[in-house]
């Protein structure tokens, strides 16, 4: 469910485009293999689109995956995906809440172009001690929370662990080659929570995941295996100086690692990818009277990219592939944010931010000519400052209040984002590198106009809103046609990239039922997406490959009782766009593929639907029969009835619920690939080349139970 803090906050609030997601709620939609999902549920909210089939990334009114700013307890999060994708490493069992900001990002966020997803971590019970989890088809969960000290200090415990591996190995002949391998994937949250005084209060958060994949060959002594995953974590200090000011203060780490390894034999390689921070804020909120709410802070982090790297070896003999690729940068900014209430009908959100970034050594850039052939090595030593840039950023929204129902607002923000996400692949993946802003690598920058009417009918019980956007995108980065990741192992990763300009504007409809017993939303979105880069596509524009014409989401939940609801999801949308060969010639006896202009295909329309059915039994009615059974038994004894004494384990608050789902209802095959294929024989004349759709998912129940005492 989309919650406000108030009723009428989607109205009074200066801000736009900003959700909040009830997590409860989100746990009684339909799980995809009973897998309860966030980012999935972030992805039916109007301008926000999905990666593709099953994945769990998201695009947000024309921008890139790498545009989105996730924040986990503050700490960010680089990759939000577990299973390649299909599921987020987010574990709704640890989460408080949720919040999304798609349009007129305040200044207090910086560092990426497109949305911030701001997700804060549940502190722990002071008072008690509680075990909640479930277990799944494919994964288990299990969290434990309670007080350290009572009323003074807590921790939360929260583990998930998927056992496809245990699962799928047994039914994998002996005769195979795959017989060994396995796929697994694991997280980690924890917190602790302690209040130092009335005053003061000091958090603890941290996060830990892994997605490991193992292949072993029976036949031969070849093996490979790849490992992903997130780390972070944030300690954090809060102070409230007095009722009108309060600071936040936090030193935070994440680390984000790829690494892919095969043995053969002797013979051992591995390339690996990945990007570490070091990151202090200090943020303030100054309420000086009813009409200002001021926000200024600072913010500083220390990046280590590593884009490419590899090692090799056999036996005891190292090979030399030239030394790891890593990059180091300074990135910070100061910013003030002050959301005025002018009058009672108009009110205004300003804010300016301005950022810095220095790319530093230790680097070794490599000169080249003409024809790409090195001539020459500039070395700069650890500390130099090798390219640096700044920019101011103005954040400006408003709202005017045409009716105690309704109001305009409208927004304008400009934005700088430093570091890059270069992808190889029409959906995010592991294997996909962060990269800084270089002296070849300029930052990315997006000015964005955004304006809204929202309406409120039945006091606050429908929320209606329509936004239309337009952004501006500069500096968009691209490989190469025919580059790859590992081209940079011993060159300037940089080279591989190309670099462009996008746009991307459109509307946004969405109505929403808060609540009663059958509540939900329905979301539109009318959109396009260009780009524009003159090394691809001839230089000429083409549509994004996330470009998507109607998008289409309808939510549902019906409470049926106190036992029984129902959810519904459906979703349409517009085809993605493909690159697709036009013709085709041999060329000493290969087919060679002759392709048109970029993303001018589009694959068949995505649509399906989802449903589910939590079923919680009612405790009390079987505690009553517990204890009818025993007063018979008393009365069998000749003892009085009335004199029974209920065990105290009997009335522990202990609550379990089903939750049966089916994805994919009416087992649609969406496509998720084309690939080509020939038939005949090209000696005789008789070859055809066909195209063949790829899908994944046909319609998938599952099951899952879901407790809590």
């Amino acid at each position: 469910e989309v919650k406000a803090d108030s009723p009428d906050k989607n109205v009074e609030s200066t801000q736009m485009g900003t959700f909040s997601i009830e997590v409860d709620r989100i746990k009684k939609l339909p799980a995809f293999m009973g897998e309860v999902d966030i980012l999935k549920t972030i992805q039916l909210i109007p301008g926000v689109q999905s990666a593709g089939e099953g994945n769990s990334g998201f695009y947000v009114r024309g921008g890139g995956p790498d545009q989105n700013l996730i924040l986990l307890d503050e700490a960010v999060v680089y990759n939000a995906s577990h299973l390649f994708g299909f599921f987020s490493v987010f574990n709704a069992d640890a989460v408080k809440n949720v919040n999304l900001i798609k349009g007129g990002m305040p200044a207090q966020y910086g560092g990426r172009l497109s949305s911030v997803l701001d997700i804060n971590m549940k502190e722990g019970n002071n008072q008690k001690y509680e075990v909640e989890g479930g277990i799944g088809l494919i994964s288990s969960r299990l969290t434990i929370q309670g007080p350290i000290k009572k009323d003074t200090s807590s921790f939360i415990v929260s583990a998930r662990r998927t056992y496809i591996d245990v699962l799928v190995k047994p039914f994998i002949p002996d005769s195979k080659p795959a017989k060994g391998s396995g796929y697994y994937f694991y997280d980690l949250n924890t917190k602790l929570n302690y209040r130092l005084s009335d005053k003061d209060r000091l958090f603890l958060s941290g996060y830990f995941g892994r997605d490991v994949f193992d292949f072993r060959s029976n036949r031969t002594e070849f093996k490979s295996f790849v490992i992903w995953g997130n780390a972070t974590g944030c300690l954090r200090w809060n102070h409230l100086f007095n009722d009108k000011l309060f600071v936040n203060t936090s030193a935070i780490f994440s680390d984000y690692k790829f690494e892919f390894g095969a043995v053969q034999d002797q013979f051992e390689f591995k390339l690996f990818s990945g990007i570490r921070d070091w990151n202090g804020k200090v943020d303030f909120s100054y309420f000086p009277n009813l009409k200002h709410n001021i926000k200024f802070g600072v913010n500083y982090i220390y990046h280590t990219f590593t884009p490419s790297g590899a090692s090799a070896r056999s036996g005891d003999v190292e090979f030399d592939l030239g030394e790891i690729v890593k990059l180091y940068a300074h990135d910070a900014a100061v910013y003030i944010n002050d959301d005025y209430k002018i009058t009672d009908l108009f009110a205004v959100n300003l804010g300016l931010r301005y950022s810095y970034f220095m790319h530093v050594g230790p680097f070794d850039r490599y000169v080249k000519d003409n024809f790409g052939n090195i001539t020459d090595t500039i070395v700069y030593k650890k500390g130099d400052r090798i390219s640096d840039y700044d920019g101011l950023e103005p954040r400006f929204s408003f709202r005017y209040t045409l009716d105690e129902n309704s109001s305009i607002k409208g927004a304008y923000t400009q934005n700088f984002q430093y570091i890059h996400l270069a992808s190889i692949s029409a959906v995010s993946l592991p294997t996909d590198v962060w990269f800084p802003s270089t002296s070849i690598v300029k930052p990315q920058f997006s000015t964005q106009y955004a304006l809204g009417y929202f309406r409120n009918f039945k006091e606050g019980m429908y929320e209606t809103s329509v936004e239309v956007y337009y952004k501006d995108m500069r500096n968009l980065i691209e490989y190469k046609e025919g580059a790859q990741p590992e081209d940079g192992v011993k060159d300037n990763p940089d080279y591989s990239f190309t670099f462009g300009k996008g746009w991307s504007y459109g509307a946004e409809f969405f109505v929403k039922k808060s609540y009663g017993k059958l509540n939900g939303w329905v979301g539109y979105t009318l959109a396009w997406t260009e780009r524009q880069f003159q090394d691809l596509n001839k230089g000429e524009v083409f549509p994004a490959k996330y470009d998507r014409r109607h998008d289409v989401s309808v939510v549902l939940t019906y409470d049926l009782s106190e036992k029984w609801s129902f959810s519904a999801i459906f979703i349409y949308a517009t085809g993605n766009a493909a690159t697709l060969p036009i013709g085709r010639y041999m060329m000493e006896g290969w087919i060679v593929n002759e392709y048109g202009e970029r993303n001018s295909y589009r694959l068949a329309a995505y649509h399906r639907m989802d449903l589910s059915a939590t079923y919680t039994p009612d405790r009390s009615k079987k505690l009553a029969r517990r204890k009818k059974r025993l007063e018979e038994k008393y009365a069998k004894q000749g003892k009085d009835p009335s004199t029974v004494e209920v065990p105290k384990r009997w009335a522990r608050n202990y609550e379990s619920s089903w939750n049966f789902s089916v994805f994919n209802v009416y087992n649609r095959m969406n496509p998720y690939y084309i690939y080509f294929d020939t038939e005949g024989d090209f000696s005789t004349g008789s070859m055809s080349v066909k195209a063949y759709q790829v899908s994944l998912f046909p319609v998938l129940p599952s099951v899952t139970w879901n407790f809590k005492f």
